[in-house]
């Protein structure tokens, strides 16, 4: 049988968003499957009263997540921005499962979305042979969600023209899409909402409008707080997807999971974690996404080249590949980083090694 690569989520926690329905007494907004305070537990994990556990989807600050759900109770769209690899889409998409059972309404934003991609657009063959219809009109996910009362997500939407952007403003303010070739609108049905969610590092690629930015709530996701918290984000993430990958996680590679964790962290933040050293830093993020990723590829040399047991080996070149993306200015970043840190600290000299003869 055929096994899904990534599953949605509405699909992967089938059974903890059923198990969370049959135990949700709490008042329901119109057309959520479940109240607010289900949702909450169903990204940040909690025990019910039947003693059955729900997993955490985000680790991070409930507050955040409670404005969130909040934001979407009412009439406001939702904004989560943030570094890449703070989770942005990750959130959005288990908030649209948990609200809606359906976190699959996705507009992917990028330099070329056009305006179709947010309304609707047309079966030419349709609409040559028998002019404008309803029949003919191709509803766009934004049109499914408004007509179904669910969310509706856009990624990346400082990524999409500031003209198609604002296409949103009517639908946003007026709860309607007007569809002017048939002289009729679309009006949104209760519990329709957006969710959007744009990168920090995207600021001034196609800023929001201010008429645009009134129309959300935003919400802005950070990095995770310390080494520890954010080894737990890795773990966790690199567990799950080991699972699907049958690739499943050894305590050992705990030791290197931190070790990556330090590195980004370091890098990223300009200093070491004692904040003794300044550092320079590099170009890339070094995000935590960029963490699980180094991870899940050490994870997979170690499975079907190594011995299976995670090591510095297998994710040197998973870090130098994250860290050094401008081949004269990043790589002398690294090279300092490597001499004056990890050449250094005690235990890492295995890691310096290995990275060094990457590097070259």
């Amino acid at each position: 049988m055929t096994q899904i690569l990534r599953q949605h989520a509405e699909d992967q926690y089938a059974e903890e968003l059923e198990e969370l329905a049959k135990h949700d007494a709490r008042q329901r907004p119109i057309n959520w499957n479940l109240s607010p305070w289900a949702v909450s537990t169903y990204i940040l994990g909690g025990t019910l009263s039947n003693g059955y556990e729900v997993t955490p989807k985000y680790f991070g600050e409930r507050r955040l997540i409670e404005i969130a759900i909040a934001t979407l109770a009412t009439d406001r769209a939702l904004l989560l921005i943030g570094v890449p690899g703070t989770a942005k889409t990750w959130v959005a998409e288990h908030l649209s499962a948990g609200i809606s059972g359906n976190s699959t309404l996705l507009i992917q934003g990028t330099a070329g979305t056009p305006e179709e991609a947010i309304r609707y657009g047309w079966n030419y063959a349709m609409l040559l042979a028998e002019g404008p219809s309803k029949q003919a009109m191709v509803a766009s996910p934004l049109m499914h969600a408004m007509e179904n009362g669910k969310i509706a997500r856009i990624e990346e939407l400082t990524r999409i023209p500031s003209d198609v952007q604002d296409t949103l403003i009517t639908i946003l303010s007026e709860k309607l899409m007007p569809v002017p070739e048939l002289n009729t609108e679309v009006q949104a049905v209760e519990g329709f909402n957006v969710i959007g969610t744009a990168n920090d590092r995207d600021r001034g690629v196609n800023e929001l409008s201010s008429a645009l930015q009134r129309r959300f709530n935003t919400v802005s996701l950070p990095l995770p707080r310390t080494v520890d918290e954010e080894v737990i984000i890795v773990k966790h993430r690199v567990e799950e997807l080991g699972r699907n990958l049958d690739s499943p996680l050894e305590e050992p590679a705990l030791q290197e999971i931190r070790r990556v964790v330090m590195i980004f962290r370091e890098l990223r933040e300009g200093q070491t974690v004692d904040g003794q050293t300044r550092l320079k830093s590099p170009s890339p993020t070094l995000s935590t996404a960029e963490v699980i990723s180094v991870v899940n590829s050490g994870l997979a040399i170690s499975l079907h080249f190594g011995d299976g047991e995670l090591n510095a080996n297998d994710i040197a070149a998973g870090i130098v590949g994250a860290v050094v993306k401008d081949p004269i200015q990043d790589r002398t970043v690294w090279l300092e980083y490597l001499e004056t840190v990890v050449k250094e600290r005690d235990g890492w000299g295995d890691l310096y090694n290995a990275c060094r003869e990457v590097t070259g």
